[in-house]
């Protein structure tokens, strides 16, 4: 089988990246022992990068875009997975260095994909996708240095984002008392209807301040927009307080000094979702697909993943990048294959 079909596919012209449809075989694919038929992808800040060359994210040229996909099997040379089976792949060099999942079949190596768990659909993976396995991911990092409700005030930045909304979900239903930060006034009731407690306008804020301390105000931060921000949560987290950090929205520079870290012992924690080895990832999947109302209090599943995401139809795809570069979109995008 070897069937025509639609991909989206980046390209070097002139030293820019450009991107466009066009109609691909499985043969035109990199390798991969599975062969997936698409339902969904997603679309992330990253793949806003890479399809207009707003940051250099592409590694190789021609590549099809995109980092997330769900779907079904159609063949398999790896005994792990069979035609039919409901899979999902995120992260790894998906849309980077290997063809992505913004085309109607997607041919992957076998160790990147993971068995959708029983009680996920195919449209919640992509959902949550690389957003929700972040924000789960930071999360259960926060949760591994000693982070807990009890501990005091959860702070998420980027909050209307595609991983703050999913974050402020997960850490509300886990009974964190969760405070956005955001620069969109227009956005406080769709934020509190996630769960924040409290708002924090960044207007209100004083990323530029020159103290090496200032007033302890978080035990814990999820930081998806680096620079200034990242600085700033540095110098008012509260003794051993914990930040995550897994974003550059704001910057990629980090100005700060080391009184945070040796006066209050701070911790900042890197995540890097792309490179999760399978069995943490496997680990992440499943909280994600598991209900925090069950008493366990391990699940993640956020339980109105309907508000948060929106679907466009693949033709539509395009016309996604430039709002979320000049960041007008909210939630999640989820992409659809629907035939």
């Amino acid at each position: 089988m070897n069937p025509q079909f639609q991909a989206y596919r980046i390209f070097d012209e002139d030293g820019k990246s450009a991107g466009r449809f066009v109609e691909l075989s499985l043969d035109d694919l990199d390798p991969g022992e599975v062969v997936i038929q698409a339902h969904y992808s997603s679309v992330n800040y990253k793949d806003a990068l890479a399809a207009t060359g707003a940051g250099k994210v592409i590694r190789r040229f021609p590549c099809v875009g995109g980092v997330d996909v769900s779907g079904a099997v159609t063949s398999s040379s790896d005994t792990r997975f069979k035609a039919g089976d409901e899979v999902l792949v995120t992260g790894y060099d998906m849309g980077v260095a290997h063809d992505g999942g913004f085309a109607e079949y997607v041919r992957a190596p076998a160790d990147w994909v993971v068995a959708l768990p029983s009680s996920l659909s195919l449209f919640e993976a992509m959902a949550l996708g690389t957003a929700g396995f972040t924000a789960a991911l930071a999360i259960h990092r926060l949760e591994q240095n000693e982070l807990a409700p009890d501990k005091g005030k959860v702070i998420v930045t980027g909050a209307t984002g595609g991983v703050g909304s999913l974050a402020i979900q997960m850490l509300a239903q886990l009974g964190y008392h969760v405070v956005a930060l955001t620069g969109k006034d227009g956005e406080h009731a769709y934020l509190r209807s996630l769960g924040a407690s409290e708002i924090l306008p960044r207007g209100e804020v004083d990323l530029n301040g020159t103290r090496p301390l200032e007033k302890a105000r978080w035990a814990g931060a999820l930081d998806a927009v680096g620079g200034a921000t990242l600085a700033w949560l540095t110098r008012t987290m509260q003794q051993d307080g914990v930040i995550a950090s897994f974003g550059n929205a704001g910057g990629v520079e980090l100005h700060t000094t080391v009184f945070p870290f040796i006066l209050r012992g701070v911790k900042l924690l890197g995540v890097d979702s792309a490179a999760t080895a399978m069995p943490l990832r496997k680990q992440i999947w499943q909280r994600l697909a598991g209900d925090p109302s069950s008493g366990l209090g391990t699940g993640l599943r956020p339980q109105n993943l309907e508000q948060i995401a929106h679907v466009v139809p693949f033709a539509a795809l395009p016309e996604v990048f430039p709002g979320m570069l000049r960041g007008e979109t909210r939630g999640r995008t989820v992409l659809s294959f629907a035939r």
